[in-house]
């Protein structure tokens, strides 16, 4: 499956979109467990030291934030999906 990076996550990644092999049964924590191991700085640009989501990254799963999904990070993931990682984004 596609994951797509945004903004300043695409230096990290190399690219706006890396490929996720995706078991049945894989939710969202999957999803991200697997792109942090891959790129290990990922981590503490999406993560806090607690293992919380950063408030200024938002996750999406078919254009929906997970934020206001009933099962937030075990949210079940298709191979159809599309996930987003967004981080903060500013400007003037």
């Amino acid at each position: 499956m596609k994951v797509n990076f945004y903004a300043t996550l695409r230096q990290i990644t190399g690219g706006k979109t890396v490929e996720v092999a995706r078991p049945d049964g894989a939710t969202i924590r999957y999803i991200l467990d697997e792109v942090t191991t891959r790129f290990p700085p990922l981590r503490a640009e999406l993560f806090n030291e607690r293992g919380d989501l950063h408030n200024f990254v938002h996750v999406f799963v078919n254009g929906r934030d997970i934020r206001y999904m009933p099962t937030l990070f075990d949210t079940p993931i298709k191979e159809t999906d599309e996930i987003d990682l967004f981080p903060a984004v500013g400007g003037g």
